[in-house]
């Protein structure tokens, strides 16, 4: 934790750094904003005056800059100021005006750091001295446009960003896995394997996905639904859009109120495109009469819901406007939870066995608290206590390595977050589980107990994947396009060598698609050499070459994208060697 406290401190430090190289490099006339720590690094946001531009190229000398600065071994000194010396000493820096208004207004101390001749205002921390810095374990790494305080009503500002750590090996690793991810960037590989495209004239945020992306978004539903079948999931279906009453009566337009796509109906009726489709679950289950003997009832459902996300937020797949969830609920009683539960826990781990992430090191679950603050969350105090006691006691069955996280639940309960750490060592938080006493009691659900007393059920959220979009983004960079053999929209590739090898390479062909094995056949004028080099390309888990030896012994030789050549085979060994 103390090595945290101090990397805090150097980065916190290299952004008063980077904002004094700034205005001696490129303009002294720059309006600074504001220069916070950020993960892994920090960054520091400029405007700069009319006529005046900075380019990657820029990004060298101001690096050097502050290498120089370091070595002066300037001190960082703290000062509390007067609201009136706070105004004059930044009175011509319009954004540090607006941050004195805001800190003033909050009734918080304003404080300045100076170093040199620079002063900035800030609460700190900070290194007592630049020798405290090690000047080869950081860097300047990019710029990148941003609006002040990320309202797209403001300004646009120019944001510059650094990386920086205690010692140059740690620079060195951090460096050496940004150019692995960018080569796993899932927005690059998309393109590359034909996956999903976006059109400007549809929209940012908005994904279109062909048809091999299609197919890998069925197949992870389909492998879902296989596993949770057995617990008796019933798929259902309900509209895009609903009244805003909905999500009034549920408590998410008040929370939600800025996220949501409104729309006008012809009648003064106000629509809103859905964000979540837990309200309009509740619907169904409010729908009829419901005794004790239909509980559990268990819906799922694949569909989109859709947020208006700010444009500068928008990433690939991560973060976008329209969001597929594979969405579960349960309606049970408060006996009936522990056993659900547990029932969802089993599809969680089997279907991250079937990726490979399932292992001790590389999850972990977060057991999402209510937020000390009470306005945070609805609902009564005593369903929370219980509901929190309910998700720990399943934590520690399950032998989970668990941490509890305080103000990280859903305003409606808690949560079981599951935390996977993708082939580069990053975290996701994808499979949910969340327990509800809130929202069956706003809609007023009801079923009728064994001794005929109404009731209200317990309600569980689950999602295995979370938003589809994104778990897609994550699996594509942590498998770098190359999925098990199961995910993969493509399985086999048949590559016949010449023209003669064309019809057995067709009955092969046939073959595979009769065992529902997925299999492209190229037929191609292409030399070999080039068929192969696409079929590595595309991530095939298998290509089967086929020439004059292989047609007439009606054999096929076989080589594996993980393995590397496997051999000769017939078509019914392959099949039983790899698809059995």
């Amino acid at each position: 934790m103390e090595k945290e406290k101090n990397l805090y401190k150097i980065r916190h430090s290299l952004a008063h750094l980077l904002a004094i190289a700034v205005l001696k490099e490129v303009s002294k006339e720059a309006k600074i904003a504001i220069g916070p720590v950020v993960e892994d690094g920090f960054y520091y946001d400029f405007e700069f005056p009319e006529g005046v531009s900075i380019s990657d190229k820029d990004l060298k000398n101001i690096q050097k800059t502050i290498k120089k600065l370091i070595s002066k071994k300037l001190d960082f000194k703290r000062k509390e100021i007067s609201e009136k010396e706070a105004r004059e000493l930044f009175s011509d820096q319009p954004y540090k005006l607006e941050l004195i208004d805001e800190i003033i207004k909050n009734g918080k101390t304003l404080s300045v750091y100076q170093t040199g001749d620079f002063i900035d205002l800030c609460e700190g921390p900070h290194v007592k001295n630049t020798s405290e810095i090690n000047a080869d374990a950081f860097k300047i790494t990019k710029l990148a446009g941003a609006y002040w305080r990320g309202d797209e009503k403001n300004k646009m500002l120019t944001r510059i960003y650094g990386v920086a750590f205690e010692k140059k090996e740690e620079l060195d690793q951090y460096l050496k896995m940004q150019e692995e991810a960018k080569k796993r960037d899932h927005r690059k590989l998309g393109k590359e394997l034909d996956l999903f495209t976006f059109s400007d004239l549809i929209g940012p945020g908005l994904p279109l996905f062909t048809p091999k992306g299609t197919l890998l978004r069925d197949l992870i539903m389909e492998k879902i639904n296989s596993l949770q079948k057995e617990f008796g999931y019933q798929k259902v279906t309900i509209p895009h859009i609903t009244k805003k009453e909905l999500y009034e009566t549920s408590g998410h337009w008040e929370k939600f109120g800025d996220e949501l796509f409104k729309v006008a109906g012809k009648q003064n009726t106000e629509f809103v495109l859905k964000p979540m489709n837990c309200p309009h679950h509740t619907q169904i289950f409010a729908s009829k009469k419901r005794s004790y003997k239909d509980l559990p009832t268990r819906y799922t459902e694949a569909t989109m819901v859709y947020r208006d996300e700010k444009a500068g937020e928008l990433l690939g797949l991560s973060r976008v406007r329209s969001i597929t969830q594979d969405d579960g609920h349960v309606f049970c009683t408060i006996e009936q939870t522990e056993k659900e539960i547990e029932n969802i826990i089993y599809v969680i781990k089997e279907f991250y066995k079937s990726l490979d992430m399932l292992k001790d090191d590389s999850f972990w679950v977060s057991l999402s608290l209510r937020d000390s603050e009470k306005d945070k969350w609805l609902g009564d105090e005593k369903n929370w206590e219980k509901a929190e006691r309910i998700l720990e006691n399943i934590a520690k069955k399950e032998r989970f390595n668990y941490k509890k996280i305080e103000g990280e639940a859903a305003f409606y309960g808690p949560k079981l977050d599951f935390m996977f750490k993708d082939a580069l060592g990053r975290e996701w938080q994808l499979a949910t589980i969340q327990l509800d006493f809130v929202m069956p009691e706003r809609f007023s659900l009801a079923y009728t107990d064994k001794d005929g007393i109404q009731k209200t059920p317990v309600m569980i959220h689950r999602a295995i994947a979370g938003s589809l979009e994104r778990f897609l983004s994550v699996i594509i960079e942590h498998f770098a396009g190359a999925f098990p053999v199961w995910l993969s929209p493509v399985q086999v590739k048949i590559l016949p060598i010449a023209e003669a090898h064309k019809k057995y390479a067709k009955e092969v062909f046939d073959t595979l698609k009769e065992k529902g094995i997925r299999a492209e056949l190229d037929t191609s004028d292409e030399s070999l050499g080039k068929k192969i080099r696409q079929a590595k390309l595309d991530k095939v888990p298998f290509f089967l070459v086929l020439g004059d030896k292989e047609t007439e012994k009606k054999t096929i030789m076989v080589e594996s994208r993980d393995k590397g050549k496997v051999g000769e085979k017939t078509t019914e060994e392959f099949i039983n060697l790899f698809f059995q």
